[in-house]
Protein backbone atom coordinates (compact mmCIF):
# COMPACT_ATOMS: atom_id res chain seq x y z
CA UNK A 1 0.00 0.00 0.00
CA UNK A 2 1.32 3.41 -0.96
CA UNK A 3 1.82 6.16 1.61
CA UNK A 4 -0.76 8.34 -0.14
CA UNK A 5 -3.37 5.60 0.29
CA UNK A 6 -2.69 5.47 4.00
CA UNK A 7 -2.91 9.25 4.31
CA UNK A 8 -6.19 9.36 2.39
CA UNK A 9 -7.71 6.65 4.58
CA UNK A 10 -6.98 8.56 7.78
CA UNK A 11 -8.25 11.81 6.25
CA UNK A 12 -11.53 10.01 5.51
CA UNK A 13 -11.57 8.71 9.08
CA UNK A 14 -11.18 12.29 10.31
CA UNK A 15 -14.17 13.34 8.20
CA UNK A 16 -16.17 10.44 9.65
CA UNK A 17 -15.29 11.48 13.22
CA UNK A 18 -16.30 15.07 12.45
CA UNK A 19 -19.94 13.98 12.71
CA UNK A 20 -19.53 13.05 16.38
CA UNK A 21 -17.69 16.00 17.87
CA UNK A 22 -20.72 17.82 19.23
CA UNK A 23 -23.56 16.92 21.56
CA UNK A 24 -25.92 17.01 18.59
CA UNK A 25 -24.67 14.30 16.25
CA UNK A 26 -25.56 15.10 12.65
CA UNK A 27 -25.19 12.53 9.90
CA UNK A 28 -23.36 13.70 6.77
CA UNK A 29 -24.51 11.68 3.79
CA UNK A 30 -21.39 12.56 1.82
CA UNK A 31 -19.12 10.58 4.19
CA UNK A 32 -17.83 7.37 2.64
CA UNK A 33 -19.39 4.14 4.01
CA UNK A 34 -21.52 6.18 6.40
CA UNK A 35 -24.63 4.01 6.03
CA UNK A 36 -22.58 1.03 7.19
CA UNK A 37 -20.92 2.69 10.16
CA UNK A 38 -22.77 5.77 11.44
CA UNK A 39 -25.38 4.10 13.65
CA UNK A 40 -22.95 1.42 14.74
CA UNK A 41 -20.44 3.99 15.94
CA UNK A 42 -23.13 5.82 17.90
CA UNK A 43 -23.83 2.52 19.64
CA UNK A 44 -20.14 1.94 20.40
CA UNK A 45 -19.88 5.39 21.96
CA UNK A 46 -22.87 4.56 24.15
CA UNK A 47 -21.23 1.29 25.20
CA UNK A 48 -17.99 3.10 26.02
CA UNK A 49 -19.86 5.49 28.33
CA UNK A 50 -21.73 2.66 30.04
CA UNK A 51 -18.57 0.58 30.49
CA UNK A 52 -16.40 3.34 31.97
CA UNK A 53 -17.97 6.05 34.11
CA UNK A 54 -15.02 8.39 33.46
CA UNK A 55 -15.78 8.30 29.72
CA UNK A 56 -18.60 10.82 29.74
CA UNK A 57 -20.21 11.99 26.53
CA UNK A 58 -18.48 15.35 26.97
CA UNK A 59 -15.04 13.76 27.28
CA UNK A 60 -15.58 11.38 24.37
CA UNK A 61 -16.82 14.10 22.03
CA UNK A 62 -13.87 16.29 23.03
CA UNK A 63 -11.51 13.46 22.05
CA UNK A 64 -13.29 12.84 18.76
CA UNK A 65 -13.23 16.56 17.97
CA UNK A 66 -9.47 16.69 18.53
CA UNK A 67 -8.85 13.72 16.26
CA UNK A 68 -11.21 15.00 13.60
CA UNK A 69 -9.32 18.30 13.56
CA UNK A 70 -5.94 16.54 13.50
CA UNK A 71 -6.69 14.08 10.71
CA UNK A 72 -6.64 16.46 7.77
CA UNK A 73 -4.50 16.18 4.68
CA UNK A 74 -2.64 19.35 5.63
CA UNK A 75 -1.86 18.23 9.19
CA UNK A 76 -0.80 14.72 8.29
CA UNK A 77 1.48 15.88 5.49
CA UNK A 78 3.01 18.54 7.73
CA UNK A 79 3.66 15.86 10.34
CA UNK A 80 5.30 13.30 8.07
CA UNK A 81 7.09 15.66 5.68
CA UNK A 82 10.49 15.34 7.39
CA UNK A 83 10.62 11.53 7.28
CA UNK A 84 11.73 9.06 4.61
CA UNK A 85 9.14 6.29 4.45
CA UNK A 86 10.93 4.49 1.61
CA UNK A 87 13.29 2.81 4.11
CA UNK A 88 10.50 0.90 5.86
CA UNK A 89 10.51 -2.88 5.86
CA UNK A 90 7.01 -3.76 7.08
CA UNK A 91 6.99 -5.52 10.43
CA UNK A 92 4.43 -6.20 13.14
CA UNK A 93 4.43 -3.70 15.98
CA UNK A 94 2.56 -4.56 19.17
CA UNK A 95 0.91 -1.73 21.10
CA UNK A 96 -0.10 -2.15 24.73
CA UNK A 97 -2.50 0.69 25.39
CA UNK A 98 -3.50 2.53 28.55
CA UNK A 99 -7.15 3.29 29.24
CA UNK A 100 -7.10 6.44 31.32
CA UNK A 101 -8.75 8.67 28.71
CA UNK A 102 -10.69 7.83 25.51
CA UNK A 103 -8.56 6.68 22.56
CA UNK A 104 -5.37 7.42 24.50
CA UNK A 105 -3.42 4.95 22.34
CA UNK A 106 -4.67 6.21 18.99
CA UNK A 107 -1.54 8.20 18.16
CA UNK A 108 0.58 5.04 18.42
CA UNK A 109 -1.96 3.15 16.30
CA UNK A 110 -1.89 5.90 13.68
CA UNK A 111 1.91 6.10 13.73
CA UNK A 112 2.38 2.37 13.16
CA UNK A 113 -0.05 2.23 10.25
CA UNK A 114 1.04 5.49 8.58
CA UNK A 115 4.62 4.15 8.69
CA UNK A 116 3.60 1.10 6.68
CA UNK A 117 3.87 -1.50 9.46
CA UNK A 118 1.29 -3.98 10.72
CA UNK A 119 -0.23 -3.39 14.14
CA UNK A 120 -1.13 -5.82 16.92
CA UNK A 121 -3.18 -4.05 19.60
CA UNK A 122 -3.72 -5.09 23.19
CA UNK A 123 -6.23 -2.66 24.64
CA UNK A 124 -6.97 -1.70 28.19
CA UNK A 125 -10.22 -3.19 29.46
CA UNK A 126 -11.23 0.40 30.32
CA UNK A 127 -11.20 1.53 26.68
CA UNK A 128 -12.12 -1.34 24.39
CA UNK A 129 -15.14 -0.23 22.36
CA UNK A 130 -14.14 2.66 20.13
CA UNK A 131 -10.85 1.77 18.42
CA UNK A 132 -11.81 -1.68 16.98
CA UNK A 133 -14.81 -0.08 15.31
CA UNK A 134 -12.65 2.66 13.77
CA UNK A 135 -10.23 -0.03 12.57
CA UNK A 136 -13.11 -1.73 10.74
CA UNK A 137 -13.98 1.59 9.13
CA UNK A 138 -10.40 1.94 7.89
CA UNK A 139 -10.50 -1.57 6.41
CA UNK A 140 -13.67 -0.79 4.48
CA UNK A 141 -12.56 2.55 3.03
CA UNK A 142 -9.05 1.20 2.33
CA UNK A 143 -9.22 -2.58 1.79
CA UNK A 144 -5.43 -2.90 1.77
CA UNK A 145 -5.52 -2.35 5.54
CA UNK A 146 -7.14 -5.77 5.87
CA UNK A 147 -4.73 -8.17 7.51
CA UNK A 148 -2.57 -5.30 8.80
CA UNK A 149 -4.66 -4.60 11.93
CA UNK A 150 -5.21 -7.16 14.67
CA UNK A 151 -6.56 -6.95 18.21
CA UNK A 152 -5.91 -9.48 20.95
CA UNK A 153 -6.85 -10.06 24.57
CA UNK A 154 -4.38 -12.92 24.86
CA UNK A 155 -0.64 -13.02 25.44
CA UNK A 156 1.21 -11.14 22.70
CA UNK A 157 2.83 -13.37 20.10
CA UNK A 158 4.45 -12.99 16.69
CA UNK A 159 5.52 -9.37 16.77
CA UNK A 160 8.78 -7.58 15.99
CA UNK A 161 8.66 -4.46 18.17
CA UNK A 162 6.50 -3.04 20.92
CA UNK A 163 5.15 0.26 22.21
CA UNK A 164 3.83 -0.17 25.75
CA UNK A 165 2.28 2.32 28.13
CA UNK A 166 1.66 1.67 31.81
CA UNK A 167 2.48 2.61 35.36
CA UNK A 168 6.01 2.72 36.71
CA UNK A 169 5.48 -0.78 38.11
CA UNK A 170 4.19 -2.29 34.87
CA UNK A 171 6.94 -0.48 32.95
CA UNK A 172 9.55 -2.46 34.88
CA UNK A 173 7.75 -5.64 33.86
CA UNK A 174 7.56 -4.46 30.25
CA UNK A 175 11.29 -3.63 30.20
CA UNK A 176 12.15 -7.13 31.38
CA UNK A 177 9.60 -8.97 29.27
CA UNK A 178 10.41 -7.11 26.04
CA UNK A 179 14.17 -6.80 26.61
CA UNK A 180 14.92 -8.63 23.36
CA UNK A 181 12.61 -6.48 21.21
CA UNK A 182 12.95 -2.89 19.97
CA UNK A 183 10.63 -0.96 22.25
CA UNK A 184 9.23 2.28 23.52
CA UNK A 185 8.20 1.85 27.15
CA UNK A 186 6.20 4.69 28.67
CA UNK A 187 5.90 5.23 32.43
CA UNK A 188 3.92 7.54 34.69
CA UNK A 189 4.23 11.21 33.81
CA UNK A 190 2.38 14.29 34.91
CA UNK A 191 2.16 17.85 33.70
CA UNK A 192 2.91 21.00 35.66
CA UNK A 193 2.26 24.72 35.43
CA UNK A 194 4.63 27.51 36.41
CA UNK A 195 2.90 30.66 37.65
CA UNK A 196 4.47 34.01 38.42
CA UNK A 197 1.42 35.81 39.80
CA UNK A 198 1.25 37.99 36.68
CA UNK A 199 -1.14 35.69 34.79
CA UNK A 200 -4.32 37.18 33.37
CA UNK A 201 -7.76 35.92 34.33
CA UNK A 202 -8.05 34.43 30.84
CA UNK A 203 -4.80 32.49 31.26
CA UNK A 204 -5.88 31.11 34.64
CA UNK A 205 -9.29 30.17 33.24
CA UNK A 206 -7.52 28.35 30.41
CA UNK A 207 -5.31 26.61 32.96
CA UNK A 208 -8.44 25.22 34.60
CA UNK A 209 -9.12 23.29 31.36
CA UNK A 210 -5.65 21.76 31.65
CA UNK A 211 -6.49 20.70 35.21
CA UNK A 212 -10.06 19.42 34.95
CA UNK A 213 -10.39 18.02 31.42
CA UNK A 214 -10.82 14.22 31.60
CA UNK A 215 -11.09 14.72 35.40
CA UNK A 216 -7.31 15.14 35.49
CA UNK A 217 -6.70 11.52 34.48
CA UNK A 218 -4.39 12.20 31.51
CA UNK A 219 -0.63 12.54 31.59
CA UNK A 220 -1.08 15.93 29.89
CA UNK A 221 -3.35 17.15 32.68
CA UNK A 222 -1.76 19.64 35.07
CA UNK A 223 -1.54 17.91 38.45
CA UNK A 224 0.80 20.40 40.12
CA UNK A 225 1.72 24.06 39.86
CA UNK A 226 4.73 26.02 41.02
CA UNK A 227 4.11 29.43 42.55
CA UNK A 228 6.16 32.28 44.04
CA UNK A 229 6.32 32.40 47.83
CA UNK A 230 3.90 35.30 48.19
CA UNK A 231 1.31 33.94 45.73
CA UNK A 232 -2.31 34.96 46.31
CA UNK A 233 -4.71 32.13 45.42
CA UNK A 234 -7.79 34.35 45.06
CA UNK A 235 -7.39 35.00 41.34
CA UNK A 236 -6.76 31.31 40.70
CA UNK A 237 -9.87 30.18 42.58
CA UNK A 238 -12.00 32.80 40.82
CA UNK A 239 -10.74 31.72 37.40
CA UNK A 240 -11.30 27.99 37.88
CA UNK A 241 -14.84 28.42 39.18
CA UNK A 242 -16.27 27.79 35.72
CA UNK A 243 -15.58 24.10 36.33
CA UNK A 244 -17.63 23.93 39.56
CA UNK A 245 -20.42 21.79 37.98
CA UNK A 246 -17.92 18.92 37.92
CA UNK A 247 -18.75 18.25 41.58
CA UNK A 248 -22.22 17.12 40.48
CA UNK A 249 -20.69 14.12 38.69
CA UNK A 250 -20.76 11.18 41.07
CA UNK A 251 -17.39 9.54 40.39
CA UNK A 252 -15.58 12.85 40.75
CA UNK A 253 -17.59 13.82 43.85
CA UNK A 254 -16.82 10.47 45.50
CA UNK A 255 -13.10 11.02 44.98
CA UNK A 256 -13.37 14.59 46.25
CA UNK A 257 -15.14 13.47 49.42
CA UNK A 258 -12.74 10.58 50.04
CA UNK A 259 -9.56 12.61 49.54
CA UNK A 260 -10.91 15.49 51.60
CA UNK A 261 -11.66 13.10 54.45
CA UNK A 262 -8.14 11.65 54.26
CA UNK A 263 -6.56 15.11 54.36
CA UNK A 264 -8.73 16.24 57.26
CA UNK A 265 -8.10 13.09 59.30
CA UNK A 266 -4.37 13.40 58.63
CA UNK A 267 -4.54 17.10 59.60
CA UNK A 268 -2.90 18.19 56.35
CA UNK A 269 -3.04 21.88 55.49
CA UNK A 270 -5.02 22.54 52.35
CA UNK A 271 -7.27 25.04 50.62
CA UNK A 272 -10.51 24.05 48.94
CA UNK A 273 -13.44 25.66 47.19
CA UNK A 274 -16.09 22.95 47.19
CA UNK A 275 -14.85 21.10 44.10
CA UNK A 276 -11.04 21.33 44.18
CA UNK A 277 -8.46 20.95 46.93
CA UNK A 278 -4.96 22.41 46.65
CA UNK A 279 -2.22 21.09 48.87
CA UNK A 280 1.48 21.82 49.23
CA UNK A 281 3.34 18.65 48.27
CA UNK A 282 6.64 17.63 46.66
CA UNK A 283 5.02 14.94 44.49
CA UNK A 284 4.01 15.44 40.87
CA UNK A 285 1.05 13.03 40.79
CA UNK A 286 -1.94 14.35 42.70
CA UNK A 287 -5.18 12.45 43.41
CA UNK A 288 -8.41 13.25 41.59
CA UNK A 289 -9.96 16.54 42.76
CA UNK A 290 -6.60 17.63 44.19
CA UNK A 291 -3.93 19.94 42.79
CA UNK A 292 -0.50 19.98 44.40
CA UNK A 293 1.60 23.11 44.61
CA UNK A 294 5.19 23.94 45.48
CA UNK A 295 6.71 27.34 46.15
CA UNK A 296 9.86 28.55 44.46
CA UNK A 297 12.38 31.27 45.26
CA UNK A 298 14.05 31.66 41.89
CA UNK A 299 12.88 30.79 38.36
CA UNK A 300 16.37 29.72 37.28
CA UNK A 301 16.54 27.23 40.16
CA UNK A 302 13.08 25.98 39.22
CA UNK A 303 14.17 25.47 35.62
CA UNK A 304 17.06 23.33 36.82
CA UNK A 305 14.77 21.31 39.07
CA UNK A 306 12.32 20.60 36.25
CA UNK A 307 15.14 19.63 33.91
CA UNK A 308 16.43 17.20 36.55
CA UNK A 309 12.91 15.75 36.89
CA UNK A 310 12.18 15.75 33.16
CA UNK A 311 11.53 12.01 33.11
CA UNK A 312 8.53 12.61 35.38
CA UNK A 313 7.04 15.49 33.39
CA UNK A 314 4.95 15.37 30.23
CA UNK A 315 4.17 19.08 29.71
CA UNK A 316 5.14 22.39 31.29
CA UNK A 317 2.43 25.06 31.06
CA UNK A 318 3.79 28.58 31.36
CA UNK A 319 4.28 31.89 29.61
CA UNK A 320 7.91 32.70 28.86
CA UNK A 321 9.43 30.23 31.30
CA UNK A 322 10.97 27.62 28.98
CA UNK A 323 11.45 26.94 25.28
CA UNK A 324 9.24 23.84 25.13
CA UNK A 325 6.38 25.23 27.20
CA UNK A 326 2.70 24.70 26.39
CA UNK A 327 0.33 27.66 26.34
CA UNK A 328 -2.33 27.86 29.03
CA UNK A 329 -5.33 25.73 28.00
CA UNK A 330 -3.51 23.75 25.30
CA UNK A 331 -2.31 20.60 27.05
CA UNK A 332 -5.19 18.48 25.79
CA UNK A 333 -4.91 19.79 22.22
CA UNK A 334 -1.63 18.22 21.06
CA UNK A 335 -0.53 18.28 17.43
CA UNK A 336 0.40 15.12 15.57
CA UNK A 337 4.07 15.99 15.99
CA UNK A 338 3.78 16.38 19.78
CA UNK A 339 5.14 13.02 20.89
CA UNK A 340 4.48 11.46 24.28
CA UNK A 341 7.55 11.60 26.53
CA UNK A 342 9.25 13.56 23.71
CA UNK A 343 10.14 10.26 22.00
CA UNK A 344 9.78 10.42 18.22
CA UNK A 345 7.56 7.43 17.50
CA UNK A 346 7.80 7.72 13.72
CA UNK A 347 11.60 7.80 13.81
CA UNK A 348 11.56 4.68 15.99
CA UNK A 349 9.22 2.90 13.59
CA UNK A 350 11.18 3.86 10.47
CA UNK A 351 14.41 2.39 11.81
CA UNK A 352 13.20 -1.03 12.92
CA UNK A 353 15.43 -3.76 11.56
Amino acid sequence: MELEQRINAFVKLGAFLNQFQNNDVVKNDSIEANDLFFDGFKHQLKLAQEHNGWFTKKNITFTLSNWSNALTNKNINQWISKYNFNIVKPQTVAIIMAGNIPLVGFHDFLSVLISGHNVLVKQSSNDKHILPFLAKYLEVIEPEFKGKIKFTEEKLNNFDAVIATGSDNTARYFEYYFKDKPSIIRKNRNSVAVLTGEESDAELAALSDDIFRYYGLGCRNVSKFFIPKDYNFDAFFNAVYKWHPIINESKYANNYDYNKAVYLMSEFDMLENGFLMIKEDDSYASPIATLFYEKYNDLAELQQKLETDSDKIQCIVSNGFTANEIAFGDTQNPQLWDYADNVDTIDFLLHLS
